[in-house]
């Protein structure tokens, strides 16, 4: 990216530094293509997941005035479709969706759009994706997948999901933040989001962000060399193990989601006796990053609405994440301050 920061051309432009930058650019596209199993032209860069969801619930809501939502969706599918009549799909106690629930929930010819997660953002449960997809395809309604937790640690095949939709974001497998995409299926037409200019092939207007879409490019082809992602996965996934084993020591700590079907960069557990922002603080205190909920809730107050969709305590949870930097030391860390935080919690409480 940093040769780019100092200021990129135009990729619009004819002249030799905008043809540069628009060479750029398209190699980035044909690596995050690669990655998530898609043709280049399929791909729409945008700021993030988050816009790449409401631009996808924007384009189909022309097309109807329902759309179906399960309760575990992050809050940008949650909030984006709001504007619409929605019927919220429940989940069982692991945040699993019942495909055939999901069925019963479409109307002929009122539903505009069908949401369903590859994988929890909180608890990390894998959902039937395939089963929806396929059984929104055969009904003639749109479906949109939101991988932002699943990409990048996980295998996706786009095309071979038959997806009309699927939205990711570049920070959650390494790359920068304030990018994404939204993976439009060849030949869907949908009125774009943001309007004013024809970048995107007149899918999203305004000026393409050519430092954060080569570094997109970049993580995206990291990931997408012979196996890079089951390396990292299986690397993740015994990290994240080990964290549930340091935190099951300890008394009334119980695991949220699917302990087998899950992504394995994520896991979330509840811990009995303490609310989860004072375990927060202690962990930061050892240098120990943790969050409890959402990555986008951090502001709110409000129980986690994906823990109560599942009906488990929906106040004192941890979730626990690790990454491409995460090193064994990091978990030994946690394993460390984890036991000793909530020890202290605890006996402060009994005073």
């Amino acid at each position: 990216m940093v040769p780019w920061l100092s200021g990129a051309a135009d990729p619009g432009r004819v002249h030799t530094e905008g043809r540069i930058a628009r060479a750029v650019v398209e190699d980035a596209r044909d690596q995050v293509a690669a990655l998530l199993g898609a043709r280049s032209r399929e791909v729409v860069f945008t700021s993030g997941a988050t816009e790449a969801i409401a631009a996808a619930v924007w384009g189909a809501g022309e097309r109807g005035d329902h759309m179906v939502v399960p309760a575990v969706e992050h809050s940008a599918v949650r909030d984006s479709s709001a504007r619409y009549e929605v019927t919220v799909v429940g989940v069982d106690r692991l945040g699993r969706v019942d495909p055939d629930e999901v069925v019963t929930a479409i109307r002929p010819g009122e539903t505009a759009l069908v949401h369903v997660q590859w994988a929890n953002h909180e608890v990390g449960t894998l959902q039937p994706v395939a089963e929806v997809v396929a059984a929104c395809r055969e009904r003639g309604v749109l479906v949109h997948v939101d991988a932002a937790a699943a990409a990048g640690h996980v295998p996706i095949d786009f095309v071979a999901l038959g997806a009309d939709l699927l939205s990711v974001s570049a920070h959650k497998l390494g790359g920068p933040q304030g990018i994404g995409a939204l993976l439009v299926r060849r030949g869907l037409r949908l009125r774009p989001l943001l309007v004013g200019g024809e970048q995107e092939r007149a899918r999203r207007a305004g000026m393409e962000n050519v430092p954060a879409i080569v570094g997109f490019g970049a993580a995206a082809g990291a990931l997408g060399r012979p196996g890079a992602l089951a390396e990292e996965a299986a690397r993740n996934r015994a990290q994240t193990e080990a964290v549930v084993a340091a935190a099951t020591t300890v008394t009334g700590v119980s695991v949220f989601g699917d302990p087998r079907g899950r992504v394995p960069h994520l896991v979330c557990f509840g811990v009995d006796g303490v609310e989860a922002e004072p375990v927060l603080l202690g962990l930061d205190q050892a240098g120990v990053a943790a969050h409890s909920g959402s990555s986008c809730s951090s502001e709110s107050l409000e129980p986690s609405p994906v823990l109560e969709a599942m009906g488990v305590p929906a106040e004192r949870s941890l979730r626990v994440s690790v990454g491409w930097s995460t090193t064994d030391d990091d978990i030994d860390a946690f394993a460390r301050a984890f036991p000793l935080v909530v020890e202290r919690l605890r006996s402060l409480r009994g005073q």
